[in-house]
């Protein structure tokens, strides 16, 4: 970066401090211009097709360079104490601890995005690594965040992209899950956000620091339902909390988590959902429960993601957990579609009791999308033939294999960090962590896949 970019940063963000900071006045009644010389229509503005080539390449670790002011970094910090410290020590999952955005520069390929939006995110990851004392914080990106604070910034985007998420692969040394994931749900068919690994740099006033090696991931509420879906005008939940298991008594509109269509105040779909999930119907005329519930669900998607989900097993979603799934509700076809996210804890057994069992038959109907529609024999049969159509054509051992090398040549030399030491910015104390990590994911497929074939050959 050029020293003249870097005063002018400087000088640019010290308005911010003082405005915000100091007299702590409404973001959207300050205004300032800036100088924006990268910006270009293709790198900068809103297309209509966002250039996923570029940002979520499949056989390359991009870089990506963000400066932060330090003032603002403290101020992040900050914050972040706070809100982890008001939490009374409990699990953010399902706590709103709402961090703060601020403005950043980021760098990409030799050009630049001005004041774009960045603040912590996660639950358990983000929590976890500012207790532990290491500073691999997950990040969310928002590229006209602060658009009403500098005009200069409308609807910026990077390569047609308004919003990503830094994951910072938490618990997972392999570096891998994240992105495995996502590509084999994908592969099958699912909707599934797209991934990248991301070199990442910021410079909070104490020079360029390498943060680790990242996965970028699409959000959902952005970009990935333009591009499965024809009509995007649908509504889109991210259900977190009890009410995300459609238990009997647990709906609540305030777990629901709306995503979009945020004026209109109706909830009146996901919540048809509910009653029809937990009618007297299924118990007194089940054929008419079932129908209503396949007119308002995609039981097949559904069905689809929960023997992928099964079979590379997760703990930490539907099932085991209340949150990391979105519901889209298709206007095409006025069906909830079903969409997996955060998969950082896949392709492992586990923790919290592990994960699932393949039979999925201890499973109770406190979570009922599993229970009551595992316990069709129509539905089952679809299940157990979708778990059969996952290994031949997904998850095998040789196909698993030649993609687990290729990722660990891909990104090896990024893992620890420039100097090949446990720093604060990586959860790895040496490479050959890494390597077990990878080798635990080839016996991992061995294993799932005698599991697996044990199942569909049952009785």
């Amino acid at each position: 970066m050029s020293s003249i970019k870097q005063i002018l940063f400087r000088f640019q963000t010290l308005f911010f401090v003082l405005v915000v900071f100091a007299t702590s006045c409404d973001l959207n009644e300050v205004k300032t211009e800036i100088e924006t010389p990268d910006w270009s229509i293709l790198t900068h503005g809103n297309v209509e097709n966002p250039d996923y080539s570029i940002v979520f390449p499949d056989n390359m670790v991009n870089r990506m360079d963000i400066l932060i002011e330090k003032e603002i970094w403290d101020e992040m910090l900050t914050d972040l104490s706070s809100k982890i410290n008001n939490s009374g020590g409990k699990p953010l999952a399902g706590i709103d601890i709402d961090p703060v955005w601020v403005p950043c520069d980021v760098f990409f390929n030799g050009i630049q995005w001005y004041k774009v939006g960045i603040r912590f995110k996660g639950n358990s990851s983000l929590k976890s690594t500012y207790q532990s004392g290491l500073k691999k914080f997950p990040f969310k990106l928002d590229f006209d965040q602060f658009e009403d604070v500098y005009p200069d910034i409308s609807n910026q985007r990077f390569y047609g992209f308004k919003q990503l998420s830094l994951k910072n692969n938490f618990e997972d040394r392999s570096l891998i899950r994240e992105k495995i994931a996502s590509e084999l749900f994908d592969d099958f068919g699912l909707v599934s956000a797209k991934t990248a690994f991301y070199r990442l740099y910021i410079d909070y006033g104490e020079g360029s620091v390498y943060f680790g090696l990242y996965t970028m991931v699409e959000e959902v509420d952005d970009t990935v339902i333009d591009y499965y879906f024809d009509d995007n005008r649908g509504n889109l939940y991210k259900p977190d909390g009890q009410a995300a298991s459609f238990a009997s008594g647990t709906f609540n509109t305030n777990e629901m988590d709306k995503k979009n269509n945020l004026t209109v105040n109706d909830y009146s779909d996901v919540r048809k959902l509910y009653n029809i999930i937990n009618s007297a119907e299924r118990v007194s005329d089940y054929n008419t429960w079932k129908n209503n519930l396949a007119l308002v669900f995609d039981v097949d998607v559904f069905l689809k993601w929960l023997s992928a989900n099964s079979i590379i097993q997760n703990w930490d979603t539907y099932g085991k957990m209340w949150h990391n799934y979105y519901l889209y509700n298709d206007p095409e076809n006025g069906k909830f579609i079903w969409i997996p996210w955060d998969n950082n804890e896949s392709l492992q057994e586990g923790k919290q009791g592990g994960a699932l069992s393949i039979e999925l038959d201890e499973v109770t109907g406190q979570w009922p999308l599993i229970r009551y529609i595992l316990d069709d024999e129509e539905w089952f049969g679809v299940y157990k033939s979708y778990c059969s159509e996952f290994l031949s054509d997904v998850f095998y051992p040789s196909g698993m294999h030649d993609i687990y090398d290729e990722y660990q040549s891909l990104i090896e030399e990024f893992v620890i960090g420039e100097n090949g030491e446990q720093s604060e910015y990586t959860f790895l104390r040496n490479d050959s962590e890494f390597l077990q990590a990878v080798n635990q994911l080839k016996k991992h497929v061995y294993e799932r896949n005698d599991a697996v074939n044990e199942f569909i050959g049952s009785e």
